[in-house]
């Protein structure tokens, strides 16, 4: 069995910087030079260019835009349904993000084991609560849920945002499980 340092970062194949398409290699690159090290998950979805570049222009309109849900609240929505589908690589890697969004180093582990005991405010649990009801049953998805949203004022335009990242986050989840995808050793220790 490979050690860890061994292990591939998916079962499937991953391009050399070289064969990717230069408007990826040069994001990679970028990413790299801000944070340290490419994240895996651009590594192996550069293997399928056009998904490539779908994947991550509805990532960033989800994950980067302004609006009543801030960056941290975003990345609780990913860390709390990858949680749940039990996605290694996106709470581990979306942890990091929220450690170093939220300023709070113990945030993600909470958020990730049991939102409903962290530290958060009860806004940010009915938030998470209406992700988690997205992620898992989303034909029970009703008028009370909405006006348990509006309570904590979050309208309309909020709600599809918590509900879009819990789906496209439920996709991620998938493929990732299916890719056996490894997090970076980085992103353990990354806002602690």
């Amino acid at each position: 069995m490979p050690t860890p340092e061994q292990a591939p970062i998916s079962r499937f194949p991953v391009p050399a910087l070289s064969e990717i398409p230069s408007d990826i290699r040069d994001r990679l690159l970028a990413v790299q030079e801000k944070s340290g090290f490419i994240p895996n998950v651009f590594l192996i979805l550069a293997r399928r260019p056009e998904e490539f570049r779908a994947f991550f222009a509805y990532h960033d309109a989800l994950m980067d835009k302004q609006g009543n849900l801030t960056k941290a609240e975003r990345e609780m929505i990913v860390v709390a349904t990858s949680n749940a589908n039990q996605c290694q690589y996106c709470v581990i890697a979306h942890g990091a993000i929220l450690r170093i969004r939220a300023k709070n180093p113990l945030i993600a582990d909470q958020v990730a084991i049991n939102y409903r005991k962290a530290d958060i405010t009860a806004r940010q649990k009915a938030m998470l609560d209406f992700a988690m009801k997205v992620a898992f049953e989303a034909y029970a998805v009703g008028e009370d849920d909405f006006a348990t949203l509006r309570e904590h004022d979050f309208d309309q335009e909020d709600a599809w945002d918590i509900a879009a990242i819990a789906a496209f986050f439920g996709m991620s989840n998938r493929i990732a499980n299916v890719g056996n995808m490894r997090p970076n050793d980085e992103f353990y220790t990354l806002g602690r």
